[in-house]
C-alpha cells in the first residue's frame, strides 16, 4: 500500500509530495547527494534505489498551491549492509564560504 509523503525543500522551503510504501525508512532530506547512495527521479520506481532526487518545481511533486526554486534536493533512505545501518561518508574536501 502506498501513502503520500511530504517533504521540505532545503533551499526554498517549498513542500513536495512523493507517493510511496510506507516501510521505506527516511534517513535525511539534503540539497547534496550521500556518498554512496544510488537515487532515482520522483517519476521513476523510488523504491528502486537508495534514495529520490527531487528538482523543486520542475518534476510535478509540489503542491498544488507551491512555487518552486528549480535546484535539486535529495531524499536519502536509511541502508543496511551486512546487518548493520550504513552511516553517510563525510566529505573529503572542506569548501570555505566567504571570509
Amino acid at each position: 500500500m502506498t501513502y503520500p509523503v511530504t517533504y521540505y525543500c532545503p533551499h526554498c522551503e517549498a513542500v513536495v509530495e512523493l507517493e510511496r510504501d510506507g516501510y521505506l525508512a527516511d534517513k535525511s532530506v539534503t540539497p547534496y547527494p550521500l556518498e554512496g547512495w544510488t537515487y532515482v527521479d520522483a517519476d521513476d520506481d523510488v523504491e528502486s534505489a537508495d534514495g529520490v532526487r527531487f528538482v523543486c518545481g520542475e518534476d510535478g511533486t509540489l503542491r498544488d498551491d507551491e512555487s518552486g526554486c528549480g535546484n535539486p534536493f535529495y531524499l536519502s533512505y536509511v541502508r543496511y549492509e551486512n546487518g548493520e545501518e550504513v552511516e553517510p561518508v563525510p566529505e573529503s574536501e572542506y569548501v570555505r564560504i566567504g571570509r
